[in-house]
């Protein structure tokens, strides 16, 4: 029996277990092939004892709507970063890939399949540099992986972000107020843009173009005609005026590596006050919310047929490879190819174009 184990890394999406589904449905054609997975990334591997799920059709049924992922995920430490404390009680981090490959091989792993952003397949590119036979599957929310069209989970985060919108609007408007909606989007700006163009937003603020307040501000006061109007702003949460960083706070969570962005909304708020605005404002944060819940039916498919290709990769022994979608096909591509340029928005793309084209202000 040849043995598989499937690992979910990184922050939560939308369709991870429609991907899980989709790998074990298409391994149950093959005979000779078992599915496992582990708990919690490859921290399921690295604890003693072990924790990992065997995934059969059993295990898998029904899950395809559901959020979340039944192995868990995590975003902490990670084989080459494993996260210690010291004697004098600080944490530091060693170095425990070899050890972990060694695992695996006395486990009868024949092959890995990662499911995970850009981070997760920089640690799988790293894995098959040491010769661990390992597949990647791109997810992420933010859609910032160059190398394939776009992402599962993506698309349900930005219907999320634009219901938000289309709710926001009719209080906006009932109150003649200024709403600031803060969506997910560390340095791409995708969400917010689709949301912003979907939801018919005045205001769009992205990582990719530094804003000017005063452009802003001038945006919002040319909705209102004797103190009554409303504005809509959708802004990404690394979004930053000309000049300044994005909002950050401070995180001490062992073994979390990325930066901890969080106050868009509010720094906004008061640049704007500062600014001299005159208008009633409010703000919403949808945080997580927009990683969460029941994806809809696009990313359900895409997520499946990125699960029935990673399969296929195995059996075909193209370890070394991440899944991708180039319209209309599913491929894959090198790790290295997968994590050498991240897919940022640009103001000469044809969705840029069309929202400026509809009037959207990006405080440029």
């Amino acid at each position: 029996m040849k043995r598989v184990l499937v690992a979910t890394a990184g922050g939560d999406c939308p369709g991870l277990n429609a991907v899980i589904r989709a790998i074990v449905k298409r391994a149950s054609h093959e005979s000779d092939w078992e599915i496992i997975g582990s708990i919690q990334a490859f921290n399921g591997i690295l604890w003693e004892p072990t924790e990992i799920k065997i995934l059969d059709e059993e295990t898998v049924s029904g899950i395809h709507f559901q959020g979340g992922t039944i192995i868990e995920t995590t975003n902490k430490g990670g084989p080459f970063a494993w996260p210690i404390k010291d004697k004098n009680g600080k944490y530091t981090t060693v170095d425990r890939s070899e050890e972990m490959i060694r695992k695996l091989m006395y486990m009868g792993v024949d092959a890995v399949i990662n499911i995970g952003g850009d981070g997760s397949q920089q640690i799988s590119q790293a894995l098959y540099e040491k010769g661990l036979n390992i597949i990647g599957v791109p997810k992420t929310i933010d859609n910032d992986l160059s190398a394939t069209d776009t992402t599962f989970g993506y698309q349900t985060a930005v219907q999320i972000a634009t219901d938000a919108v289309d709710k926001l609007v009719t209080t906006a408007a009932s109150h003649n107020r200024v709403f600031i909606l803060e969506a997910m989007g560390r340095d791409a700006g995708w969400i917010a843009l689709n949301a912003a163009v979907a939801g018919g937003a005045e205001i769009c603020l992205i990582p990719e173009i530094p804003y000017d307040i005063d452009k802003v501000l001038e945006k919002i006061n040319e909705r209102f005609v004797r103190d009554r109007g409303f504005t809509i702003i959708v802004i990404a949460e690394g979004a930053k005026a000309i000049g300044k960083d994005s909002s950050k706070e401070k995180n001490d969570e062992v073994g979390y590596a990325n930066v901890k962005l969080s106050g868009a909304a509010s720094r906004l708020v008061e640049e704007l006050k500062q600014a001299g605005i005159k208008h009633d404002m409010r703000k919403a944060v949808l945080g997580h919310i927009q990683r969460g819940g029941v994806p809809i039916a696009y990313d359900r498919v895409l997520a499946t047929q990125f699960g029935v290709k990673a399969f296929e990769l195995v059996l075909e022994g193209k370890f070394g490879e991440m899944v991708s979608y180039r319209h209309p096909n599913i491929i894959s591509v090198p790790f290295k190819d997968a994590i050498s340029k991240p897919h940022f928005v640009t103001k000469d793309s044809d969705l840029m174009k069309s929202a400026r084209g509809v009037g959207i202000s990006f405080g440029d």
